[in-house]
């Protein structure tokens, strides 16, 4: 029976691989920063998964490892070699922060590769190490419970990242088009460094913010490489679009705590200092600061520096309502730097505010903005229209604002800031509103649920129609189109469309139309839209229904000479002459020069009756209104009493 004691010889690797997964396991442990979850041995050595840990809770974030064991010597520098497959690491690198451990059994020491950095390492030698199968690692980094504490924390602020960028997009699927581009932050601090000066440098203030947890836990938010990730909060600040205003509040303490250490320019800290305070809106402090940057006596050598700072000391008594101060910083700005674009944009508005549009634009069109602050570019563009407009200059604002809204996609003010320009002065000149019929269809199709656009774009039409301009559509034409689009309009904006649309039944002479919308403006919002409806039936003779509507228009929401003529013409329809005549009276009180009113005044009195006072008012009004066509027919009709 001795053949059944023939069993499987256990393979000396295993063994060292057992060693190697206790010390991984104790080291783990030691750190407290992560817990060991699954192993598997497999031909290229010991696949490992740990996990996370965060305050004696899991998190689910997981770093995987592969764990060598080698009995080898150390080369002559100290370190270890150990070679792997160039597929081993390219499994490794579908996972964030994979590393390599290895086990050194002579000494019972754990030193740790970062996958990246074998990476690194392979693709600046510049060899064709693609084309082999195998590679050989270098290790000389003891695996520390500082290096694992410092990987827990990291791993966990960029799992944090990107799991809030996914709910984000989850939750409204048209976010993506405005969440920041994805930063993966190198566990090596030099190159994470690195990659943050070049992302800051580059203006990605919203990509570095997006990832200031992750380049923190990788330089330590005390460092001097992690000022870059404070400076781009700062200017977030600074343009109102930081979510995080503790992290302004702590790089106030940071720059400051380099104000101490002599080895940076006090004009530069103080500045930055400055705009920090600006951007938590404590102009006050933000002053201060900005005085002791000028104050530098080394500043006169750095004119550029000095001219940044006077705009920002500008803007800061603007804020605090000194705009002599503020006017008097952005000119001694410009004469350090004339072709400081911020102090340019701070000029133009001051004379925006101040109504004079030509200057305003002289200032803005000199804007012209790095790479840094291609969005304030844009929002110059947008107050330049504004200016453009108030210049009556309608053709170039809507360059402006075709221009603006190629941007629009990644602005999401542009749309909202170009409907309110459009809004106010569309309808000022008929130019304008040709433009305008361009503009709502647009903003139509990219606001389907804004009634705003299908008002402004009727109006517009119905402008234009007004102004003697050919829109293409017949009434009964562009009613179809009319009717489409008031269904998405309301209440009070809704009745005066209406009420446009019934002056052009009424310029066609077609008052059974509109009466018809004008009774529709009437209903929804009453008041003042009483006049033309009133009117529409008095032109049908329906005087008995316009009586209330006329008597409400004289005696209280349109007290004029226009609705008391009208109500003289509903009285005399009335057969109450006596009625008539005050109406009319009235009318030629408040308005002397209302010609019909003085001549059918005469007609009332002739028709009840009293031919002197006819001929006396009559006699009068062809005196004062000789070219009138009632005169004429006054001296046709009636050669007795006018002749000449």
């Amino acid at each position: 029976m001795t053949h059944f004691d023939d069993l499987p010889i256990r393979a000396a690797t295993h063994a060292l691989e057992d060693r190697a997964v206790a010390a991984f396991h104790a080291r783990l442990n030691e750190s407290g920063a992560f817990i060991l979850q699954a192993t598997d041995r497999r031909d290229y050595g010991v696949d490992c998964q740990i996990e996370v840990q965060d305050g004696g809770h899991a998190t689910n974030v997981r770093i995987h490892v592969q764990l060598k064991g080698t009995e080898r010597s150390l080369n002559a520098d100290g370190s270890i070699s150990v070679e792997v497959s160039r597929a081993n690491l390219n499994y490794l690198l579908m996972q964030p922060y994979s590393l390599y451990v290895c086990f050194h059994a002579p000494t019972g020491n754990l030193l740790v590769r970062t996958v990246e950095s074998v990476l690194t390492q392979y693709e600046h030698e510049g060899r064709a190490w693609t084309e082999q199968q195998t590679l050989t690692i270098g290790f000389n980094e003891p695996l520390s419970v500082e290096r694992l504490v410092r990987l827990a924390r990291l791993a966990r602020s960029d799992a944090r990242t990107s799991r809030d960028r996914r709910i984000g997009q989850a939750g409204e699927p048209a976010t993506v088009l405005h969440v920041p581009a994805a930063v993966h932050v190198p566990e090596d601090p030099a190159l994470a460094a690195q990659a943050l000066a070049m992302l800051y440098e580059r203006g990605c203030d919203v990509m570095i913010s997006a990832s200031f947890e992750t380049f923190a836990a990788v330089l330590g938010p005390q460092s001097d490489a992690f000022g870059p990730s404070y400076m781009a909060e700062i200017n977030l600040g600074m343009d109102r679009t930081s979510r995080f205003p503790e992290r302004i509040r702590d790089a106030i303490g940071y720059f400051e705590a380099k104000l101490a250490g002599g080895l940076y320019q006090p004009s530069s800290l103080h500045y930055t200092i400055g705009n920090a305070h600006s951007a938590l809106g404590d102009e006050g402090a933000a002053k201060e600061a900005y005085l002791r940057a000028l104050s530098d006596p080394a500043l006169p050598r750095m004119p550029n520096l000095a001219a940044q700072i006077l705009k920002n000391l500008g803007t800061s008594f603007e804020r605090l309502g000194d705009e002599a101060s503020a006017v008097e910083h952005y000119r001694e700005a410009l004469r350090l730097m004339p072709d400081l674009p911020e102090a340019h944009a701070a000029m133009g508005h001051h004379h925006l505010r101040a109504e004079r549009y030509a200057e305003a634009v002289a200032h803005f069109d000199r804007v012209i903005f790095v790479e840094r602050r291609h969005g304030h570019a844009s929002g110059v563009a947008g107050w330049r229209a504004n200016a453009l407009f108030n210049l009556d200059d309608g053709r170039a604002a809507f360059r402006e604002i075709n221009q603006l809204l190629a941007q629009a996609e990644a602005e999401p003010w542009i749309w909202p800031w170009c409907a309110r320009l459009v809004a106010v002065f569309g309808r000022a000149t008929p130019e304008n509103a040709v433009q305008a019929a361009d503009f709502w269809p647009r903003y139509i199709r990219e606001f389907p649920d804004h009634s705003a656009g299908y008002r402004e774009l009727l109006l517009s039409r119905l402008y234009l129609r007004s102004q003697g301009r050919d829109i293409g559509a017949t009434y009964a034409t562009f009613c179809e189109e009319f009717d489409r689009h008031i269904a998405h309009v309301q209440g009070e904006a809704a009745a005066l469309l209406w009420d446009r649309l019934g002056h052009w039944a009424q310029d066609d002479g077609n008052w059974a139309e509109a009466e018809r919308c004008f009774r529709k403006a009437y209903d929804l919002d009453g008041g003042h839209y009483g006049y033309c409806l009133g009117t529409a039936l008095v032109f049908q003779g329906r005087f008995a229904e316009s009586l209330p509507l006329l008597i409400e228009q004289a005696e209280t929401f349109q007290p004029d000479a226009p609705s008391w003529f009208q109500l003289g013409v509903t009285y005399a329809g009335l057969e109450r002459p006596d009625d008539a005549i005050a109406a009319y009276s009235k009318a030629l009180d408040l308005d002397p020069d209302y010609d019909l009113s003085m001549f059918n005044l005469g007609g009332t009195h002739w028709n009840a009756g009293n031919q002197a006072e006819a001929l006396r008012i009559w006699n009068a009004a062809i005196v004062r209104f000789p070219d009138h066509h009632l005169a004429a027919k006054l001296k046709a009709d009636m050669p007795e009493f006018f002749g000449d």
